[in-house]
């Protein structure tokens, strides 16, 4: 409905004539029927008055549907919003989902000591001033990499070998120590 339309449509509804409403809003009869007619437009002033006098917005009066506008843009907002939420909780379960497979692909792929094909226990029974001293160690056999060095922590400090990480090493150190002071060694599996 154009704005000659509406001034007619709300006129009529309101019970008033063209002379009425020409009196009210200030113009002459003519005018308010060049309007309905819509060969001519109120000015903005004229049409303040009309939208006073019709009890309605100037939005409506000129036919702005402006409350359908804001509706569709709210329910546009609300749609996004809804979407990225969506889009959140699904990259929020797939990011938890990676952190298990890669917490279980750790667990799953790490070789325990016992799986190593090479994996060697042995055990140096010393004896040196008849004190006995024991040092345990656990080994790729192959690479001389230790898994772990037990034992005699005065002595392991005294031959440095908590810093050695070749097995291999570390038996000739403490055989080596025990021939030069007059001790012996032997290796238990």
């Amino acid at each position: 409905m154009n704005l000659g339309e509406k001034i007619s449509s709300l006129r009529k509804k309101n019970n008033l004539s063209q002379e009425q409403l020409a009196e009210l809003v200030g113009v002459a009869r003519q005018t308010i029927s060049k309007w309905e007619l819509g060969e001519t437009a109120p000015d903005i002033r004229e049409a303040k008055k009309l939208s006073c006098i019709f009890k309605v917005s100037l939005d409506e009066l000129v036919g702005n549907e402006i409350k359908d506008v804001i509706t569709e843009k709210v329910s546009n907002t609300e749609r996004l919003a809804g979407i990225i939420i969506n889009i959140l909780k699904v990259i929020g379960i797939l990011f938890i989902l990676y952190i298990v497979l890669i917490v279980i692909a750790v667990i799953a792929f790490i070789p325990s000591k016992k799986e190593i094909k090479n994996y060697r226990k042995i055990e140096l029974s010393c004896t040196l001033k008849e004190e006995a001293h024991l040092i345990e160690i656990e080994y790729d056999e192959s690479t001389g990499i230790i898994y772990e060095l037990n034992g005699d922590n005065a002595l392991l400090s005294r031959l440095d070998l908590d810093n050695e990480d070749n097995a291999h090493m570390v038996i000739d150190k403490v055989q080596s120590y025990f021939d030069d002071n007059g001790g012996s060694c032997s290796i238990d599996e």
